[in-house]
């Protein structure tokens, strides 16, 4: 067994001969894009695993070591680590936790700290938390993000957003219900067996892959009817996690809604855009603005073939191109407000009404501070700009019943419902 090491501040490290016997496990937040990027990191070497446990005892478990004031995705996240090294499924020594850290103003940057005083309190101290970062915080000498690594990463988010969208467009009018999922199956497990044997990350192979997944998802037989379109913007793990937003998109669907939900390419590309900016504004070394601007790049070319291959079947509607989604809030919101999601926040609103999604569940976990701003703060601006928004804040947070939150949801449903129904001349 591999033998514990630290660090000169006592922190336990990640070691290499860890790497071959440790199971790591990793909270699950986007369902679609998180299985891809956890089998890239398996064809990595790393054993993952993603937690999928849900229910209350998750919020009790994290309350005993987190408290009610600190932000509610990180009681969430160590409530489901602490949940899971509690379960009895998992040899304690020989597992490790994974999480992210941005190293930016938001408070998630400290979660780790949080995680291991969590570990600290349960006497569990000797279960290693590796950060997963690309601001150089922590390192550990078994764990390392390779260019390699990072360019499985990217496409495995194109193909999620890629996914996620066509599914959601698909599955409200779907004929055979279940087939759009059967179709996400097929391709997670494609495109997994592909990152394995090195495929399917060239921007000439995405082309083709998107193109071919596509036409696949568009041989799905629907009948299409009016229906409430809703779009869901906010804090990242919140608006992502079913866990963080008590099952929202599963309820919007039983709603007999058609559910629209931002990838994750235009939130990368909005941080990267800030590393730009800051570097522009405040002056930095030039080679990192070099490399950074060439991933800036590399990034656009990416979502230009991912919208160019949705835009190829006339039934979907694509993704906004970022310059055009950071366009819309000019003279609306300042670009130096990068806290959290920040403008992009913003910018979503407006992209979704934009395309018809006015219906818009803005989900925030109480006390976040630039989702209050950037969401709840500029609904009066954006209704001032289209008059047809129809938005809804929602807070998430361990004393807001479930009840209170879809009767919210209901009522802002119910309004769009009757303005549908006007449009039709009914």
């Amino acid at each position: 067994m591999a033998k514990l090491k630290y660090n000169k501040d006592g922190r336990v490290l990640f070691t290499k001969e860890m790497k071959k016997e440790y199971t790591i496990l990793c909270p699950m937040m986007a369902p679609i894009h998180f299985r891809l990027i956890i089998n890239v990191f398996r064809n990595c070497g790393y054993n993952f695993e993603l937690l999928t446990s849900t229910g209350p005892n998750i919020v009790q478990e994290g309350l005993k070591y987190v408290h009610n004031d600190a932000c509610y995705p990180a009681v969430l996240v160590i409530g489901q680590f602490m949940d899971a090294l509690h379960s009895g499924k998992y040899d304690i020594n020989k597992t490790a936790l994974v999480i992210t850290q941005t190293g930016g103003g938001c408070r998630a940057s400290n979660y780790i700290h949080l995680l291991r005083k969590a570990l600290k309190k349960a006497g569990l101290q000797q279960v290693p938390v590796i950060s997963a970062n690309l601001s150089f915080l922590e390192k550990d000498p078994g764990f390392t993000i390779t260019l390699a690594m990072i360019r499985k990463f990217v496409a495995a988010m194109v193909y999620g957003d890629a996914l996620s969208l066509l599914y959601n467009q698909n599955e409200a009018y779907e004929i055979n219900k279940g087939e759009s999922m059967a179709k996400v199956e097929k391709w997670i497990g494609f495109l997994s067996e592909q990152f394995n044997r090195g495929l399917g990350l060239s921007l000439k192979q995405q082309k083709v892959l998107l193109s071919k997944i596509v036409k696949d998802f568009a041989s799905v037989e629907i009948k299409k009817a009016p229906k409430v379109k809703v779009g869901v913007v906010g804090e990242i793990y919140v608006k992502y996690s079913s866990l963080g937003n008590n099952g929202l998109e599963d309820f919007l669907r039983e709603q007999d809604c058609e559910v629209n939900l931002p990838g994750l390419m235009n939130f990368a590309l909005f941080k990267v855009d800030n590393r730009l900016d800051d570097i522009r504004l405040y002056g930095g070394n030039p080679f990192k603005y070099f490399f950074v601007n060439i991933l800036m790049n590399y990034l656009l070319k990416m979502q230009n073939i991912l919208i160019d291959a949705i835009k190829s079947e006339p039934r979907y509607l694509p993704p906004t191109h970022y310059a055009h989604t950071k366009e819309l809030v000019k003279g609306v919101i300042g670009y130096g407000d990068k806290m959290g999601e920040g403008w992009l926040l913003t910018a979503e609103m407006l992209e979704l009404s934009e395309q018809g999604y006015s219906n818009i569940v803005c989900a925030q976990p109480f006390g976040c501070l630039p989702n209050h701003i950037c969401g709840k703060g500029m609904i009066h601006r954006i209704k001032s700009i289209d008059e047809n928004s129809n938005i809804v804040p929602i807070d998430y947070d361990p004393s807001a019943t479930r009840v209170n939150q879809e009767n919210r949801i209901k009522l802002m449903l119910a309004v769009a419902r009757e303005k549908l129904k006007n449009e039709r001349g009914e």
